[in-house]
C-alpha cells in the first residue's frame, strides 16, 4: 500500500485549551485591535500566541521577538506544558461560521510529496501562485523553531465521501483529546485521537482516491501554502496538516472580484476584448463591468479554465504595463458597484468558481490566480492547537 498521509506525535496543552488555541497567524493583518484583545484574554497562560509571529506584527527586523519565541518553545517542552498523544490522526470536529461542522483530520505530509511550482505534477499542490518574497521572513520564524504548529488545510476530492465522513460514527470509540470553546466567538472545536485500525483505514481510503489514475494529485492547499513552501525551503521532511474533504457541506468558496483604479474604463474593457475576441460559444466566459452608472455586459473566448485566470492573466501583464493603475480584491458585488461609482474606476464581476472546478482547474492551468476564491470567514480559518517537535 502506498501511504501518503502519516500518523504523528503530538504535543497537546495538559489544560487551558481556550487560552492556547490561536487563529493562523496571517489572519486580521489589518486589525491589531484583534490580537490586543487575544493578548489580553491569554494573560499570562502557556498559549500558541507566544510561540507565533502574527503577521500584524512583522517588520524589518523581527529578529527579537523570533528570538523570544524560540526561547519559549523551549521552555513549554522543559516546564512540561504539554501532554504527548502518539503515533495517531486527530479527527477534528469544527463548528464554523452559520452553525455548521466542518470535519478533518490531522497528520503529516511528505514535504517531497508538496511542490508550489506553478504545472508540478506532485502528489500536494498549491492552488494560488506563491509569493515567493513572502517565505524568507517566515524562514526565519521556523529555521531554529523547536516545535511546529500548523495551520495548513489540505482539501481533498472525495465526492462520495470515503475518508472523512465515515469517522464522524466512530467517535465514541476514539480517545477525545480536546473538546472546547475556541477564543473570540470562533465556534467549538472537538478533537479525537483515532485507533491503529482506523489508521490503516484512512490510508487506504486516500490511496483509492488516486488508485490507477496516471495524475496522482491528491491534495490541494487550501490555506497555508507559504507555509508548507517554508517547511521545505528549511529542508524539514514532513509537515502538519489537516486534511478536508472539498465536498464538505460546511465549505463554502466565495469569488474575489477585482476594482481598479486610475484607468479609463471604456478603453480598458475595449484593450480586454480586442485581446481575446468577443465570443458567445458555450464556452464563452462572461464579466459584468460596472463604471459610473454603467454596468456592461461583455463575453469572451477563455484563454484558462476559470474567468478569473483568462481576466488576471491579462491584468497582470495590463498592470505592468500602467504603473499608475491600482488594483483591488473584493468581496461581494455590492462593495464592487459602490468602488466603481467613483471616477476612473472600473469593477469586474464574474461567475465563482464551483467547487467541483478546484482540482480540473489545477490540472488544467497548473496553479489558479491569486486572490481566486475565499473560503470561510477569518474567524473559521484554523486555529493552532497541535504541535509536534520541528524534525
Amino acid at each position: 500500500m502506498n501511504k501518503y498521509f502519516y500518523p504523528c506525535d503530538f504535543l497537546l496543552p495538559k489544560e487551558n485549551f481556550e487560552k492556547w488555541a490561536v487563529v493562523a497567524c496571517d489572519q486580521y493583518t489589518s486589525e491589531p485591535e484583534y490580537w490586543q484583545n487575544v493578548e489580553n484574554f491569554v494573560g499570562n497562560a502557556p498559549s500558541a500566541l507566544n510561540i507565533i509571529l502574527p503577521e500584524v506584527y512583522l517588520q524589518k527586523d523581527n529578529s527579537q521577538r523570533i528570538s523570544n519565541i524560540n526561547a519559549k518553545m523551549q521552555e513549554y517542552i522543559e516546564n512540561d506544558v504539554f501532554q504527548k498523544v502518539e503515533d495517531t490522526f486527530i479527527y477534528v470536529e469544527r463548528e464554523v461560521s452559520g452553525g455548521k461542522i466542518r470535519k478533518g483530520i490531522v497528520g503529516l505530509i511528505k514535504l517531497d510529496d508538496y511542490s508550489y511550482e506553478k504545472g508540478a505534477k506532485t502528489l500536494v499542490r498549491a492552488t494560488e501562485a506563491t509569493v515567493i518574497e513572502r517565505i524568507p521572513p517566515r524562514v526565519e520564524i521556523r529555521k531554529d523553531a523547536a516545535l511546529e504548529l500548523p495551520h495548513v488545510m489540505l482539501l481533498i476530492d472525495d465526492e462520495n465521501m470515503t475518508v472523512i465522513e465515515p469517522l464522524s460514527q466512530k467517535c465514541d470509540d476514539f480517545k477525545k483529546v480536546y473538546d472546547f470553546d475556541l477564543m473570540q466567538q470562533s465556534g467549538h472545536i472537538k478533537g479525537f485521537a483515532v485507533d491503529k485500525n482506523t489508521v490503516n483505514t484512512i490510508q487506504t481510503a486516500l490511496e483509492k482516491l488516486v488508485d490507477g489514475k496516471q495524475d496522482k494529485f491528491l491534495f490541494a492547499v487550501g490555506d497555508g501554502n507559504h507555509s508548507l513552501a517554508t517547511a521545505k525551503e528549511c529542508n524539514s521532511l514532513y509537515a502538519t496538516v489537516e486534511i478536508v474533504n472539498i465536498h464538505d457541506c460546511s465549505l463554502e468558496f466565495e469569488p474575489i472580484y477585482r476594482v481598479l483604479f486610475n484607468v479609463e474604463p471604456e478603453k480598458l474593457i475595449a484593450d480586454f476584448v480586442a485581446a481575446h475576441g468577443e465570443y458567445y460559444g458555450e464556452d464563452a466566459q462572461k464579466f459584468t463591468c460596472c463604471y459610473g452608472d454603467t454596468v456592461k455586459e461583455i463575453s469572451v473566448k477563455p484563454t484558462g479554465k476559470l474567468a478569473v485566470a483568462t481576466l488576471q492573466t491579462w491584468l497582470d501583464k495590463y498592470l505592468e504595463q500602467n504603473a499608475d493603475v491600482k488594483i483591488d480584491y473584493i468581496h461581494g458585488q455590492d462593495v464592487v458597484h459602490s468602488l466603481s461609482r467613483q471616477p476612473n474606476t472600473l469593477g469586474f464581476i464574474f461567475d465563482g468558481m464551483q467547487k467541483s472546478e478546484l482540482f480540473p482547474a489545477i490540472k488544467q492551468d497548473g496553479s489558479l490566480p491569486r486572490k481566486t476564491f475565499s473560503m470561510g470567514n477569518a474567524c473559521d480559518k484554523r486555529f493552532y492547537i497541535e504541535a509536534r517537535l520541528n524534525k
